[in-house]
């Protein structure tokens, strides 16, 4: 990353993730933030008092639940989509095959059909007999080289043939295990729409009933709770730890990831507009030229795993013991991710969620 870029990308991560919080571990929360100044005309009993920050705590609670189990429901559903996809362009490709293999396998009728109608023409003896018949020496030896080359050239039809039947039968069984499995990645992928939907649902309504000093007192306990975890992690010294530089496509990675920052989150989506967690990950790393896995779990089965320690801008760090989150590392303690339904791409602090893991989609 360029040095002019990687100081406007510091810049940004200290407005977003309050740079005395992330760049000085230990610092109390409090001093992130200055002391609300009252107007000086408003009343003490003006607005309605606030619910105790515990029961706004357990509403929070409530929502980061509701919308972690519609992630998990998002990476089953893009699961699905992308087996879908697959086993659909393998019953495209095995009709393309039935279709070819009917084709030969009615050219090789119409070949045995001709050679048929030669013997008829031939007076109904097969060749055999019609050599005995000669008397001319060399006309029988000539005959009968003929005759085993139309003996062989009959075994290899009728042979190939036979292959060609066993062929289009186990391209139509394999066309109907295709057809059985994409129906059950359907419905899988309509129960997990199903899910997301309800919970995203859910949510909403729970948001809806709080008036708008609740909601945002709610959006600064949010915050507050990410610093703190930030903090938490920022405390154990690992940044210090942390001096790998990107690779070139790492680099390039963040940078298509860091274009994103503003567009909304969209569960399922991949872009260009919108896009969900996973959907912004894998389409970094395909603008980057190395394809990762689709969804966040696949990406946290199937990619190398590092240790924190050594994560360099572009790996992705898989969030939450299920593997249902992932972000981009930026460096400066950082990361870039699609959050969740109502939020933007953004950057924030690496450790303000619980991390499982880091992964390299470029390693060797």
């Amino acid at each position: 990353m360029g040095r002019g870029k990687h100081s406007v990308l510091a810049a940004a991560v200290t407005v977003v993730c309050a740079v005395t919080v992330l760049g000085a571990p230990g610092t109390a929360l409090a001093s992130a933030r200055p002391a609300p100044t009252p107007s000086p005309s408003a009343s003490p009993t003006a607005s309605p008092t606030l619910p105790p920050d515990k029961d706004l705590e357990a509403v929070r609670a409530k929502l980061d639940k509701l919308y972690h189990d519609a992630a998990v429901a998002t990476d089953a559903y893009n699961a699905a989509e992308e087996k879908a996809k697959k086993q659909s362009a393998e019953i495209v490709d095995l009709a393309r095959k039935i279709v070819k293999g009917q084709q030969k396998l009615d050219d090789l009728k119409d070949r045995a059909g001709a050679a048929a109608r030669a013997q008829y023409r031939g007076g109904g003896l097969p060749p055999e007999a019609q050599l005995m018949l000669s008397e001319d020496p060399q006309n029988f030896l000539d005959g009968a080289g003929r005759v085993l080359e139309g003996e062989r050239a009959t075994k290899g039809l009728i042979g190939e043939m036979t292959r060609t039947q066993q062929d289009l039968k186990q391209y139509a069984k394999d066309a109907s295990d295709r057809w059985q499995k994409l129906e059950a990645n359907r419905k899988a992928k309509a129960a997990a729409k199903k899910k997301i939907q309800q919970r995203i649902a859910a949510a909403e309504k729970l948001q809806s009933r709080l008036e708008k000093r609740q909601q945002e007192r709610l959006a600064q306990l949010e915050q507050e709770a990410a610093l703190k975890a930030q903090t938490a992690w920022l405390d154990t010294g690992v940044l210090k730890e942390i001096r790998s530089k990107a690779s070139e496509a790492g680099r390039k990675a963040v940078e298509f990831a860091t274009a994103q920052i503003g567009k909304p989150y969209e569960w399922g989506a991949e872009g260009p507009k919108t896009y969900d967690c996973s959907g912004l990950t894998s389409q970094a790393w395909a603008a980057a030229g190395h394809p990762v896995p689709r969804t966040s779990q696949e990406q946290w089965k199937q990619l190398k795993h590092v240790d924190v320690k050594d994560v360099r801008p572009g790996d992705l760090i898989i969030y939450f013991d299920d593997a249902s989150h992932v972000a981009m590392y930026v460096g400066d303690g950082a990361i870039v991710h699609a959050p969740r339904p109502g939020r933007t791409v953004t950057l924030a602090g690496a450790g303000s969620m619980p991390i499982l893991g880091v992964v390299r989609p470029d390693a060797g």
